[in-house]
């Protein structure tokens, strides 16, 4: 069974940064996607930044620039590295992961397992 689990999320001023982490555990797959989605308060969910299993990423125009997803595969772990924070960028923020070649783009609907997520508040 595939586990999800996000931490690294917190409180910041605007202009600074934060990384986020998932640590992956109960999958098999040797061809993944795996990405970051957000989900601010009345607000649809949307995704952030996408990296398969041969490093290939992908990221929403809003983020271009300012983050930067990775990955650890002898941890298991994703990270997302979020520089130049703004509070627009405010919302939970949620790992998933789905078996795939390639990442097809930043979908929700790619993707079956998720995390519960970390909130990520910047404000002044």
């Amino acid at each position: 069974q595939v586990h999800l689990v996000e931490s690294g999320g917190g409180s910041v001023l605007p202009g600074g940064s934060l990384r986020l982490s998932c640590a992956a555990s109960g999958y098999t797959y040797d061809y993944y996607c795996m990405g970051w989605f957000r989900q601010a308060p009345g607000k649809e969910r949307e995704g952030v930044a996408v990296i398969d299993s041969d490093g290939i990423t992908s990221y929403a125009d809003s983020v271009k620039g300012r983050f930067t997803i990775s990955k650890d595969n002898a941890k298991s772990t994703l990270y997302l590295q979020m520089n130049s924070l703004k509070p627009e960028d405010t919302s939970m923020y949620v790992c998933a992961l789905e078996s795939m070649d390639h990442c097809l783009g930043l979908e929700e609907a790619d993707f079956g397992y998720w995390g519960q997520g970390t909130q990520v508040t910047v404000s002044s």
